[in-house]
């Protein structure tokens, strides 16, 4: 009983120093780590529990992203959107929030984000506008596509994975959901975001005088660039059956890449994300220990002890504590420690509405904060450091409305269809 005290008091004050953001969420996610493996857990269980693949997916689509970056492709994107959208921030707003749903739900969101936020920047700075709501919108706009599909969200990977459910039938369960809520999510842009959308200089740039073509910088290496993005993408769709992690193929893509496009490692290593991976080092070891010492099953048996083995009320209820849980605790290991407790009450109920309902909690949840998923804390990390940082505050303003809403169409869509 001692553990569990102290593991959720370090948890619970660590919690603390990232929301109050006192101190920088990397070094506050490090010194939890470090308190836990102190007092609380082994050092060799803390250092099993980082999720490699998790990291190793990151550090290989931040390589791809760097060297697509240097070829001028995402100004070109970039200015596309611009002139789809007319120069309209919102206008651009919305069709980068599509754009990013969309391919959420074909890719991981991860390696979209990683992918998007690069565009994101150069839109604001020739629009003259902040990147801030764009960047909130494409985190919002990511997790919700990412949950239409089996690969779309690293927690439906887990669930697939234990419940043997195949790409088609994940796609036709949680697809159609996650259409209406990118719909109403659409509708709630203009509202929630306009305000915000005020451009800092009047003397906007006349898109139609940009020469598109000019923007390629290097074309022999976009092409090389987009051949490996291509056997990469490739590569994830069916790394089930190459028996290969998507972290392993994003590894694969990186090298490759280097190598053929001859670049510095040097240059291309220095622009990773390091304080996002170390921010994610930090927060595997400390979820670890509150799960090594039961208290996330205590929390989640006695939830849904509440419902008396109601079907109805426990699918419900798995959908909002998952959301306020992956909220809190980054929705990948939350959701590797509930399955075991589905998978238990799947044996006194049907299982069906209860994969469906966690699935959604947990994808949805991720919107809730800046550490619900790790889409969010790619995309703060990349903020920060072009010099537009997201406040933990700041996001929940508009995560918290977002994923309220989301979970009030989950919930009805899952009492519908499946209760």
């Amino acid at each position: 009983m001692t553990s569990i005290w102290l593991a959720g008091s370090i948890f619970l004050f660590t919690y603390a120093l990232i929301v109050s953001e006192k101190i920088h969420r990397t070094i506050s996610a490090l010194l939890g780590g470090v308190a836990m493996i102190l007092f609380v857990i082994p050092q060799e269980a803390a250092f099993h529990s980082i999720d490699w693949n998790v990291i190793f997916l990151l550090a290989g689509m931040m390589v791809i992203a760097n060297v697509l970056k240097e070829t001028g492709l995402f100004q070109w994107i970039a200015l596309q959107a611009v002139r789809l959208g007319k120069g309209d921030p919102f206008k651009v707003l919305v069709i980068l929030s599509l754009i990013t749903a969309v391919t959420s739900a074909l890719l991981d969101n991860v390696t979209i984000v990683v992918l998007i936020a690069p565009v994101t920047l150069f839109v604001a700075s020739t629009l003259r506008v902040s990147p801030v709501p764009f960047l909130i919108a494409e985190i919002l706009a990511s997790n919700i596509g990412g949950m239409a599909t089996l690969v779309g969200d690293p927690p439906n990977i887990l669930i697939g994975s234990a419940s043997g459910l195949d790409f088609v039938t994940f796609a036709a369960n949680m697809g159609p959901i996650a259409v209406i809520i990118l719909i109403v999510f659409i509708g709630m842009a203009r509202p929630l975001f306009q305000k915000d959308l005020t451009v800092l200089d009047q003397d906007n740039v006349d898109i139609t005088e940009v020469d598109a073509a000019a923007l390629i910088t290097d074309p022999v290496l976009l092409r090389k660039s987009l051949i490996v993005m291509t056997g990469v993408i490739v590569g994830f769709l069916l790394h089930g059956a190459l028996h290969l992690e998507p972290a392993t193929i994003a590894l694969a893509g990186a090298t490759l890449l280097m190598l053929w496009g001859k670049t510095d490692p040097h240059y291309v290593l220095r622009d990773i994300e390091w304080t996002t991976l170390f921010f994610f080092f930090g927060l595997f070891i400390m979820v670890e220990a509150v799960v090594e010492v039961g208290l996330i099953e205590i929390v989640a048996d006695a939830a849904l002890r509440l419902t008396g083995g109601n079907l109805q009320l426990t699918s419900i209820l798995l959908i909002w504590f998952s959301a306020i849980a992956s909220g809190i605790v980054d929705n990948i290991p939350y959701t590797a420690t509930m399955i075991p407790i589905v998978e238990s009450l799947g044996q006194v109920m049907s299982i069906d509405p209860l994969w469906w309902s966690l699935a959604l909690g947990a994808c949805l949840g991720g919107n809730l904060t800046l550490v619900g998923a790790a889409a969010n804390v790619v995309v703060v990390s990349l903020a920060e450091k072009s010099g537009h940082p997201i406040s933990f505050k700041h996001f929940f303003r508009y995560g918290s409305i977002v994923t309220v809403m989301s979970l009030i169409l989950a919930s009805g869509y899952v009492w519908l269809r499946y209760l």
